[in-house]
C-alpha cells in the first residue's frame, strides 16, 4: 500500500522560513502514520533588511498570518507595516537579493549563495518609502514669494510671542504678529515666523515646528496667530524653522524679526 503525502508537504522554498520556521503543518508527523499537529495561525520569521552591507544587515521581525495570508513586519523604527502576502508590496517585501543572502548567511551560519540572481534592483523598506513622501511634502519656514515683491516697514504693526503653557513655560509657543489690513498672508506669516526666530536666538532655541496658524482681522488690522513647538534637535515636520537660516532669510528679505 502506498502512502500519499498531503500536497501542503510538498517540498517548497520561501523565504520566511530562512530563520528556521519552516513547519507550518506538522508534517514531520506522518512517518509513524499519526495525525499531524494543527497548524499555527501565524508565523514569525526575520528578514535582513534590504541595502545593507553584507555582513552588517540587521534582522527585522514579520508575521505572518498562515489563515489570512497578512503580513505585520516590525520595522527597525518600531512601527508595524501591514500587508496582504498576495499584493505587490508583500512579494515586494520577502524579494530577496545576493547581499540580503549573504547577510543572512552571516547571521545564521547559512549556506544560502546562488539561490537568487545577483542582479536584483535594490529595495526600500517601509519606513525608506514613508519618509521619502513625507520629505516631498515639507515647506520651508518662509513661504515662497512672487518675485519682484515688495514689502512697506509700515505694514508691520508689532509682534509678541508667549507661551501656551498655563503655567508660562514649556516647549509650546504663539507668536501674535499684527499687520495692515489687506497684507499678503505669506508675507504675514513670514513676519510671524521671523519674529519667532529672533525671540527663539534670544532664548537659546534651535528649532520650532509650525503647529497651526490662524488668521483674523479686527480693528483694522490683520493678526496672525502662529503656535510652534520649540525643540534642540530639528524635530519632524511639514514647515520646521532653523532659528540661524531663518534669521539670514528674514534680513535678505527685510523683515523684521524683533
Amino acid at each position: 500500500m502506498t502512502t500519499m503525502r498531503p500536497a501542503s508537504c510538498q517540498p517548497r522554498f520561501a523565504v520566511a522560513a530562512l530563520a528556521g520556521a519552516a513547519i507550518l503543518s506538522g508534517c514531520a508527523g506522518d512517518a509513524g502514520g499519526e495525525r499531524p499537529p494543527a497548524k499555527p495561525a501565524t508565523m514569525t520569521a526575520r528578514v535582513a533588511t534590504p541595502g545593507a552591507a553584507p555582513g552588517k544587515a540587521p534582522l527585522t521581525l514579520a508575521r505572518i498570518s498562515t489563515k489570512s495570508g497578512e503580513i505585520l513586519i516590525l520595522e527597525p523604527d518600531g512601527k508595524v507595516t501591514t500587508m496582504a502576502l498576495d499584493s505587490p508590496e508583500g512579494q515586494d517585501a520577502f524579494a530577496v537579493t545576493e547581499a540580503d543572502l549573504m547577510a543572512l548567511n552571516a547571521n545564521l551560519d547559512l549556506d544560502l549563495g546562488g539561490m537568487v540572481a545577483a542582479d536584483l534592483p535594490p529595495r526600500q523598506t517601509a519606513q525608506e518609502k514613508a519618509l521619502e513622501e513625507f520629505a516631498a511634502r515639507t515647506q520651508p519656514a518662509l513661504p515662497s514669494w512672487v518675485e519682484g515683491t515688495e514689502l512697506d516697514p509700515e505694514d508691520f504693526l508689532g509682534v509678541r510671542v508667549a507661551s501656551l503653557d498655563p503655567k508660562g513655560s514649556g516647549d509650546l509657543v504663539e507668536v501674535t504678529a499684527n499687520l495692515r489690513k489687506g497684507v499678503d498672508a505669506d508675507i504675514a506669516f513670514s513676519y510671524a515666523t521671523c519674529a519667532l526666530a529672533g525671540w527663539a536666538k534670544r532664548n537659546g532655541e534651535a528649532y520650532g515646528r509650525h503647529v497651526r496658524t490662524l488668521q483674523d482681522t479686527r480693528d483694522g488690522k490683520l493678526t496672525i496667530g502662529a503656535a510652534f513647538t520649540l525643540s534642540d534637535q530639528r524635530p519632524m515636520g511639514l514647515r520646521v524653522m532653523e532659528t540661524e537660516d531663518t534669521l539670514r532669510e528674514c534680513k535678505e528679505r527685510g523683515i523684521p524679526a524683533a
